[in-house]
């Protein structure tokens, strides 16, 4: 049996409105633990994780693991999506460079570069994190220096690095990820040249919403490493 009871519906509500542009089918899996979903996007590309832990819940009960949308006999002789229930690994790793800032700034970010751009470059130094794009109107760059004095933790932005990066990834999927703000405060955004990009927003004690993306190959690059 599985039995599931928020103090606020809309949580929930919010989590769909943060996965829908990005993810069309996947499965809900429950367990003991909580409640989770692991997919990807329809062109393999980006990732998305969510974990909303059991004691989040005002009342959670699960008796045996469940994976929601699987195939299963019904009086119709329906049969329900196809969906892979085959979990990615996601290794732990340690990154380059972690950028914690207000989500709100980071929608906004976006937003506005999406229109000079398609993709943005993320510069992660010890003088701060910026932003930049470049599309046929122009060029824009826009700059965070780190600032962890402000009196609301939430509208600091914090940067930990343990070496420079520079990346470069498609905007339209930062902006599909930016559909989770309402869910959280802040963002934290996890870099290293040797993995993708991990996008988390916290969703206060309970859990997060995860999404992976891999950098883009610039052109210039492939040109002169054939």
């Amino acid at each position: 049996m599985l039995e599931l009871r928020l103090v606020q519906g809309s949580l929930l509500k919010k989590v769909m409105e943060a996965l829908k542009d990005l993810v069309t089918d996947a499965n809900f899996d429950c367990s003991a633990t909580g409640f989770s979903l692991q997919a990807m996007d329809s062109s393999h590309v980006a990732l998305v994780a969510l974990l909303l832990r059991s004691e989040g819940f005002e009342h959670y009960r699960c008796d045996r693991n469940l994976s929601m949308a699987q195939d299963k006999i019904a009086d119709f002789e329906m049969k329900l999506m196809d969906i892979d229930s085959e979990h990615l690994g996601i290794p732990e790793a340690e990154y380059h460079a972690i950028v914690r800032m207000p989500s709100s700034e980071f929608a906004r970010i976006c937003k506005d570069l999406s229109s000079i751009g398609d993709t943005v470059v993320i510069s992660v130094t010890k003088e701060g994190v910026k932003f930049s794009t470049r599309g046929d109107i122009g060029t824009a760059n826009i700059v965070c220096r780190q600032n962890s004095t402000v009196d609301k933790p939430e509208e600091a932005t914090v940067i930990e690095m343990n070496e420079p990066v520079s990346l470069t990834f498609a905007l339209r999927y930062m902006n599909s990820f930016t559909k989770a703000t309402p869910l959280s405060n802040t963002v934290t955004i996890s870099l290293s040249s040797e993995l993708p990009v991990v996008v988390e927003y916290k969703i206060a004690e309970m859990g997060y919403v995860r999404f992976y993306l891999a950098p883009k190959i610039e052109e210039d690059e492939e040109e002169t490493n054939p």
